[in-house]
C-alpha cells in the first residue's frame, strides 16, 4: 500500500501542481495590482466589524475559522520538513507562495461568498457551490465535494493527530495511544455542538495560541541577534543556488516550499472559502480581503517564527530525497515537531520540548475541527437535495476513527496521506478559481468602486451581472452597517 501510496503523491505532486499554484498566485497578484498589498489599511476595521446572525458568523470568527484550518501542524512540523528536504533556500519558497497566494486567496473567499447558500439554517459554501453555480458543471462540483470529504475527514485529519502524538510523547512521554483517545474525547464534545461551537472555539483559541507561540520565537531571536543576519543571507542564497552547500537543491527548495507552504496556509486550495461563507458581511470582497491577510498570519509570522529558531539555533537535518546527507545537527531522527522543540530546548532548557507539544495540540486540534466543518459542509452540499443525518453521523465517527489511528502511524506515512488530500483539493479548486476570475475581477472593482463614492459597499450581483447569487438577490437583508474605514 506504502508503494501505491507515494507513487500517488508523485503524481499529484508533479512540478506541473507547482507552478500552477505559483502561476496562480502571480496571475491574481498582478490582474488586482497586488491587492494584498493596496487594502491592508483596510483589513483592521473589516476583521472586526460585521454582524452575525443565526444564520451567520462574525468576520473576526470567520477570520478565526479559517485561521485554525490554516495554522496547525504544517507552521511547527511543516516547516521542519520544508527545511529538511528542501534545505533553508525552502523558506524563502514559503514566502513567495504566501505573498502571491494572498491573490488567490482573496478570490476564492470572494466566490465563497458570492454563490453561498442559506441552507439547514446557515450558510453554506465553498468550492462545490462556486463550481456548480458559476461553471454550471455539476459533476465537477459534485467530484470536489467528494475529494474534500475524503481529504479533510480521513486524509488530513491523521497528520495533525501524528504530529500532537509525537510531540507529547518526546516531551511527557506519554503513550500515542493514550494521547489518541484523549484528542477523540476532546474532539467529539466540541464537533457534535456543530458549527457555533467549533466558531466559538477557535474564535477564542486561535488568536491565544498564534501571539503566545510569536512571542516565544521573538525572545528566542533576540537572544540569538547575532545570529539573524547570516540566517536571512542563508535563506535567500539557497534559495537561488548561490550557497555553496545548497546550490545543488534548488529544485528541492522550490518544491518542498511551495508544498509545505501550501499545506500550512491552504491558499488556493479550497479550503477557507468554507469558512468565508459563512460570514456575516454586505460584500463579499470585504471577506476576500480578510482571508488574504490570513495567509499572512500564517506564512509570514507563524512559519517564519518556526524557521527562525530551527535556522538560528541550528537544530536541523537536510538530507534531500534521493541525495546524500548535507547537513545532520539533530542524529537520526526524523524530521518533524523535534526540529522545534529541540531550537527552542537549546535556549531555554526544560521548557522547550513541552511548549512546543502544548502549542502543537493548540495548532493541530483547532485545525481538525476547522477540517470537520470542511468536510460537513461538502457532505451537506452532496445532501442538499434529502437530509441524512446518518451520514453526518458517520462522518463524525470516520473522522474521530482517523484521529486516533493518525496518533499510532509513521509520521511519513500521515504526511504523504495529507499531501494527497491536499494537492487532490488545490488542482480541482485552483483550474475552477481561474475560469472563475472574471466574476471575482467584478466583485473587487464594484468593492472599490463603492470605496471611492465613500459608502460603506454592498453586493448587488444583479447590478454587475452576475448570475445564480440566490441568496444576495432573494435572502439578503442587512444585519449592521459596517464602516470600512
Amino acid at each position: 500500500m506504502e508503494t501505491f501510496v507515494n507513487w500517488l503523491n508523485n503524481i499529484i505532486w508533479s512540478p506541473a501542481l507547482i507552478y500552477l499554484c505559483l502561476g496562480a498566485g502571480l496571475f491574481y497578484s498582478i490582474a488586482t495590482r497586488f491587492l494584498q498589498v493596496r487594502h491592508m489599511k483596510d483589513i483592521i476595521p473589516l476583521m472586526f466589524k460585521g454582524g452575525k446572525s443565526e444564520a451567520g458568523i462574525s468576520s473576526f470568527q470567520a477570520l478565526s475559522l479559517a485561521l485554525s484550518g490554516r495554522v496547525g501542524t504544517g507552521n511547527i512540523a511543516g516547516v521542519a520538513t520544508a527545511i529538511a528536504f528542501g534545505g533553508p533556500g525552502a523558506v524563502f519558497w514559503m514566502w513567495a507562495i504566501a505573498f502571491l497566494g494572498a491573490g488567490s486567496a482573496f478570490v476564492e473567499a470572494a466566490l465563497g461568498q458570492v454563490y453561498k447558500v442559506k441552507q439547514d439554517g446557515q450558510f453554506r459554501g465553498g468550492p462545490a457551490y462556486y463550481i456548480e453555480k458559476g461553471l454550471k458543471m455539476k459533476w465537477y462540483a459534485v467530484l470536489f465535494a467528494i475529494v474534500t470529504v475524503i481529504a479533510t475527514g480521513m486524509l488530513l485529519p491523521g497528520v495533525q493527530a501524528n504530529s500532537i502524538a509525537s510531540s507529547v510523547k518526546e516531551a511527557f512521554g506519554i503513550n500515542p495511544f493514550i494521547t489518541g483517545v484523549i484528542l477523540v474525547v476532546l474532539l467529539a464534545v466540541i464537533i457534535f455542538g456543530g458549527v457555533k461551537r467549533i466558531a466559538r472555539v477557535a474564535e477564542f483559541v486561535v488568536p491565544f495560541m498564534a501571539l503566545g507561540y510569536i512571542l516565544v520565537a521573538l525572545i528566542i531571536t533576540f537572544m540569538n541577534i547575532s545570529a539573524l543576519p547570516g540566517v536571512i543571507k542563508l535563506i535567500f542564497t539557497s534559495a537561488f543556488g548561490a550557497d555553496a552547500a545548497f546550490g545543488g537543491i534548488v529544485g528541492a527548495a522550490i518544491s518542498w516550499g511551495v508544498k509545505r507552504g501550501i499545506y500550512s496556509n491552504e491558499a488556493g486550495q479550497g479550503t477557507a472559502p468554507h469558512a468565508a461563507a459563512a460570514a456575516e458581511v454586505s460584500h463579499p470582497a470585504k471577506q476576500g480581503i480578510v482571508q488574504a491577510f490570513s495567509v499572512y498570519v500564517d506564512t509570514l509570522f507563524v512559519c517564519s517564527a518556526t524557521a527562525f529558531m530551527i535556522l538560528m539555533t541550528g537544530m536541523y537535518n537536510v538530507t534531500p530525497e534521493g541525495k546524500s546527507e548535507i547537513v545532520n545537527k539533530l542524529g537520526n531522527v526524523e524530521p518533524g515537531p523535534i526540529y522545534t522543540q529541540s531550537a527552542v530546548e537549546s535556549v531555554m532548557p526544560g521548557f522547550g520540548a513541552p511548549f512546543v507539544a502544548i502549542a502543537l495540540f493548540f495548532f493541530a486540534f483547532t485545525t481538525i475541527m476547522a477540517y470537520y466543518y470542511m468536510a460537513e459542509t461538502n457532505l451537506a452540499y452532496i445532501n442538499q437535495k434529502k437530509k441524512r443525518i446518518w451520514s453526518e453521523y458517520l462522518l463524525k465517527i470516520a473522522i474521530l476513527g482517523m484521529v486516533l489511528y493518525g496518533c499510532v502511524k509513521t509520521a511519513k506515512l500521515a504526511w504523504t496521506l495529507g499531501d494527497i488530500g491536499v494537492g487532490s483539493m488545490a488542482w480541482l479548486n485552483i483550474i475552477a478559481i481561474l475560469v472563475l476570475s472574471k466574476t471575482a475581477f467584478k466583485v473587487l472593482k464594484d468593492y472599490e468602486t463603492q470605496l471611492k463614492e465613500g459608502k460603506d459597499p454592498v453586493f448587488d450581483p444583479v447590478k454587475l451581472g452576475i448570475k445564480d447569487a440566490d441568496f444576495w438577490e432573494k435572502e439578503y437583508v442587512p444585519i449592521e452597517q459596517e464602516k470600512t474605514g
